[in-house]
């Protein structure tokens, strides 16, 4: 249970995650929708980029796995001999965990503790040591933090064009405008909250 939910289980409820967040934000009202929705799609491309960074970090560091250390250490997947700092699993899952997070934080939050059930899955399983993980994630947030600012000046205005185009389906989900109460008023204009997490 634990290997399976490590290595597939924990990447699918991300993904599931990530839809979820990005049906939300597509859904909203006003100007903020193409922003929230180019903040869904930082979370999967910082994803890719902070695994892409963690490759030279690993032939930098070039810390051998534990089996290869420890040849009393029973793993319960064999076969995992390469460089082990950093894990690309745990720097994967923060880095998505992070960009969710600045889009909305209650998702962000359940995904980070995602994020480190799936690095405490991997020390279980004897294929990482803690600081291969815990240098994961430090990655993995750094790169999703640090470079938000810069990625979001070319995918927000991405998003923005998406959004009057003929794939506008994916900056607004279709759906019933919202309505308020049994008198059908409209919801008043999103809140200095609703613009922060749209930002």
């Amino acid at each position: 249970m634990v290997t399976f939910g490590a290595e597939y289980g924990v990447l699918a409820v991300l993904a599931a995650l990530l839809a979820w967040c990005w049906w939300r934000v597509a859904r909203r009202q006003g100007a903020g929708a193409p922003a929230a929705v180019a903040g869904v799609a930082w979370a999967v491309l910082s994803a890719g980029l902070a695994v892409l960074l963690s490759v030279p970090v690993r032939s930098l560091v070039a810390r051998r796995a534990p089996v290869v250390d420890h040849d009393q250490l029973t793993v319960l997947v064999p076969g995992r001999t390469g460089f082990s700092f950093v894990s690309g699993h745990a720097t994967l899952a923060m880095a998505v965990a992070v960009g969710l997070f600045m889009v909305h934080r209650r998702t962000g939050l359940a995904a980070i503790a995602l994020a480190a059930l799936d690095g405490l899955g991997y020390v279980f399983m004897g294929t990482h040591y803690p600081t291969d993980v815990i240098g994961g994630f430090a990655l993995g947030t750094a790169t999703s933090l640090l470079l938000a600012p810069l990625a979001m000046l070319a995918l927000a205005p991405l998003a923005a064009a998406v959004g009057r185009g003929r794939a506008a389906v994916l900056v607004r989900a279709p759906g019933r405008p919202r309505t308020a109460g049994v008198r059908g008023e409209p919801y008043p204009e999103p809140t200095a909250a609703d613009k922060d997490l749209a930002a």
